[in-house]
């Protein structure tokens, strides 16, 4: 009678173990975050984004959003940022409310 229940401890210790085994629970993978644009910050980025950003509004001839000029300019829009402001502080746009033209 001893070794019947031995057995089935062994039996049920046996089983548990192989459950534990089964429900192990894989992790779905944490989703990928768009990639970011970095760029350094400095007079001379800033000034070759102003020359990237004047020659876009110049090859248009005419006022463009933000949008439009990083997308003319192929530079992002914070690049884009970094440019006019250097334009901005040399004189050289002219803002008309929601568009930029050059001065």
């Amino acid at each position: 009678m001893a070794e019947k229940k031995a057995t089935a401890k062994k039996a049920t210790e046996t089983k548990a173990a192989a459950a534990k085994k089964t429900t192990t629970v894989k992790k779905a993978a944490a989703p990928k975050a768009a990639a970011k644009s970095v760029f350094a910050v400095n007079a001379e980025n800033a000034g070759f984004k102003a020359g990237d950003v004047y020659q876009a509004l110049a090859a248009a001839g005419k006022a463009l959003a933000v949008n439009e000029i990083a997308k003319a300019a192929k530079i992002s829009e914070e690049e884009t940022l970094l440019g006019l402001g250097w334009l901005f502080k040399e004189g050289k746009l002219v803002n008309d409310g929601e568009k930029v033209t050059l001065a």
